[in-house]
């Protein structure tokens, strides 16, 4: 079951950024379809990117429990190995960063993320 999305925190970001794109387009009437765009793009991208990446985060997959535990390549059970951060990019080339727990094979030495 997915784990719950921060959806107050989002709505009060994205008014945030609607606001400043209000005040943007106030400030440039006579702005190109090209600046539009621009700006629309600067304000909800990085917007877009954080709730990838926090959509993807809210599953439980990315948990280091469950049966996806056993190394793919011999069947011996993974230990868990730290934080590591994984830095994506959006189709838009805005940074994600992921932060998940790793596990790695105390025989063959396969290192891995929980999928999602």
């Amino acid at each position: 079951m997915p784990r719950p999305l921060p959806r107050e925190r989002w709505l009060a970001e994205t008014a945030e950024r609607f606001a400043a794109l209000d005040a943007w387009r106030q400030a440039h009437p006579t702005a190109t379809w090209a600046e539009i765009e621009a700006a629309v793009d600067a304000q909800l991208g990085p917007l877009r990117a954080q709730l990838l990446g926090e959509t993807a985060m809210a599953s439980e997959a990315t948990d280091l429990d469950g049966s996806w535990r056993v190394c793919p390549q011999c069947g011996q059970r993974l230990h868990a190995a730290g934080t590591h951060r994984r830095r994506l990019r959006s189709e838009q080339d805005d940074p994600i960063d992921l932060a998940r727990r790793y596990a790695r094979c105390p025989t063959c030495g396969t290192g891995l993320f929980p999928p999602g």
